[in-house]
């Protein structure tokens, strides 16, 4: 089985950008990805491209990968597009990792693209919201940020998680999405407006919430011998994991964890041969502030319940033992539906690499992605660590 080695990594810009169409995103981050390759790569050295989005801002459904491929001068390239939800590039990224594994391609490229603000905000929710459970669910009433109100209330009600702790999140992601250029919300908040930000589904309020934002993301893999040609200072993928759970709520057997998470971390775990312990740092999909303390109990961070005490222990700070969302996570960068795990697997890449200019953090070795589509039915969690193996 091939080693899988990224050998470049960008995203452009999140945010909100009615100039721009998804084709036009695209190229700017596959332009930008393939300037951070330190040889000589030519598109037409791509075997294979994968694209995450769903596809509905933007008004391109179906074939959307040949469209942006053809656009960003892969024309020629096989190109897959690949839907799975707000999972959907983190899924694209995973069939990237086989397709090199396998050794049916020697360069791949796993591209992620979504524009989100060219819709109404009905609109927007009604997408967002068919992420999930649709026919039990959604056609009842329930929103997304419904659902996830409900996994906080029963986190809150089993394990006493407070206020205070759930808004710990959105004070540490705003603080180190400031840092990052590419961020949707480039600003600061305080402890006291996260608390108090207008309700939107009880317990979350607005600081809870992340934005819905245009953007690309673009990570170019290479086989262990190709990326010998082409980077003196790499970023191995050592292990995938992919899970599928119950879409719905109600079919689950609690409310307090993501099992997809759990599954897809052991199977990435696994891969990689390490223990969650062995874990330097992570992106982890913070769509909202509750989905970030489970995922520090799905992934194995700590003890389920303790996620809370965890966040406040300061253990996920930039200087803390194992900092989490240090490109200030889906809350402050921004969430763009298929550029999302994308624009995960970037930000790892450069801090890996030293490349994560004023939000370096020190010591990292070892990094891992979540990417989680709608309220858990499908999870995608990747390992990388710097160096050749």
């Amino acid at each position: 089985m091939q080693d899988v080695y990224v050998v470049g990594a960008a995203q452009s810009d999140f945010g909100a950008f009615p100039e721009e169409s998804y084709r036009s995103l695209f190229a700017t981050a596959l332009e930008h990805a393939l300037d951070s390759v330190d040889g000589q790569l030519d598109r037409t050295d791509i075997d294979e491209a994968f694209l995450g989005t769903l596809g509905v801002g933007g008004r391109q459904l179906g074939l959307s990968a040949p469209s942006v491929t053809e656009y960003a001068g892969l024309d020629g390239t096989s190109a897959t597009h690949i839907e799975n939800a707000c999972a959907a590039g983190g899924s694209a990224l995973r069939q990237a990792v086989q397709s090199i594994r396998a050794g049916m391609a020697d360069v791949a490229l796993a591209g992620g693209v979504e524009i989100m603000t060219d819709m109404s905000g009905d609109r927007t929710r009604y997408w967002l919201g068919v992420s999930g459970e649709t026919e039990w669910e959604r056609m009842a009433g329930t929103t997304f940020a419904g659902v996830y109100a409900q996994m906080a209330d029963a986190h809150m009600g089993e394990y006493g998680t407070t206020r205070e702790q759930l808004s710990t999140v959105a004070v540490k992601n705003h603080r180190n999405g400031a840092k990052n250029p590419h961020a949707h919300l480039r600003f600061e908040c305080s402890l006291e407006d996260a608390v108090n930000g207008t309700v939107v589904a009880d317990p979350l309020n607005l600081y809870d919430c992340c934005p819905t934002s245009d953007g690309a993301g673009a990570a170019i893999l290479a086989s262990r011998e190709v990326a010998k040609e082409l980077t003196d200072d790499p970023v191995r993928i050592t292990g995938s994991g992919h899970a599928s759970s119950r879409v719905g709520l109600f079919q689950r057997p609690s409310l307090t964890s993501i099992p997809a998470s759990q599954g897809a971390a052991k199977e990435a775990y696994d891969d990689a041969g390490i223990s969650a312990e062995d874990v330097d740092f992570a992106e982890v999909h913070d769509c909202f502030s509750i989905a970030e303390l489970l995922a520090y109990e799905d992934l194995g961070f700590c003890a389920p319940g303790e996620a809370g005490t965890y966040i406040e222990s300061g253990a996920t700070e930039p200087d803390g033992e194992r900092p989490v969302n240090l490109s200030g996570g889906l809350k402050s960068k921004g969430h763009p539906i298929g550029a999302t795990g994308i624009g995960q697997a970037v930000e790892v890449f450069k801090q890996l690499r030293g490349e994560a200019g004023d939000r370096q953090a020190d010591g990292l070795e070892r990094g891992l992605t979540h990417n989680v589509g709608g309220s858990g039915g499908a999870v995608a969690v990747h390992v990388y660590e710097g160096g050749w193996a």
